[in-house]
């Protein structure tokens, strides 16, 4: 998969590397109090960790990790990445076949230092995120997944017009080390255009 930049006026995503542990760092201390139901690097062994997982999931082409970063000064505010990059067995002859994006993917592992809460920061990576699934690799669907603890994740994915599916039981490893139930949410290629204007209001009135 392509490194990706992707710009915007409130946010930049750029390639996850390991020169960004000292700033996730820097984020994720800003009130470890929100991370209850996310997993970051609270040190810089965890940043390390978290970073070289990320980086031999791109390698292996199932995730594009981004870092989340301030355009005027470079400040990290945290870390966001596509992935479980689905590639359907298309036939031969199918005009989908052998186009070499992913057909479908999540978005995940997004998180922000507290400063970054309720600005336009969130709103804005999702819509670059959206933009380029949707439009550069024009997949057909984007899931996005959360503990169903985490109240302000599910409405934060709902806000921008995320259609809730149900609960995947003891779905992944928590936070907290349990199996997790994952509310999931997704966005349907049909339902794109509706969602792009609801997530650039919301940066216009943010």
């Amino acid at each position: 998969m392509e490194d990706l930049v992707l710009v915007g006026k409130h946010v930049r995503l750029e390639p996850l590397e390991r020169r960004h542990a000292g700033g996730l760092v820097a984020a994720a201390g800003s009130d470890p109090s929100l991370y209850q139901w996310s997993p970051v690097p609270k040190d810089k062994n965890e940043a390390a960790s978290y970073i070289e997982t990320a980086l031999s999931w791109k390698q292996a082409d199932t995730a594009v990790p981004f870092a989340i970063v301030r355009p005027n000064d470079g400040v990290v505010l945290g870390s966001t990445r596509f992935w479980n990059m689905e590639r359907w067995s298309w036939p031969h002859g199918h005009p989908s076949h052998g186009r070499g994006v992913p057909d479908a993917c999540e978005i995940g592992y997004t998180w922000l230092a507290r400063p970054a809460i309720r600005t336009a920061a969130n709103t804005e990576a999702k819509l670059l995120m959206l933009t380029h699934a949707f439009e550069a690799w024009q997949v057909l669907r984007v899931c996005l997944h959360t503990d169903i603890r985490n109240e302000r994740s599910r409405a934060a994915i709902e806000r921008i017009g995320g259609k809730f599916e149900g609960i995947l039981r003891a779905h992944r490893m928590a936070a907290d080390f349990i199996p997790r139930d994952s509310a999931r949410y997704s966005i349907l290629m049909s339902e794109w255009p509706a969602v792009k204007l609801r997530l650039r209001q919301r940066i216009e009135r943010a």
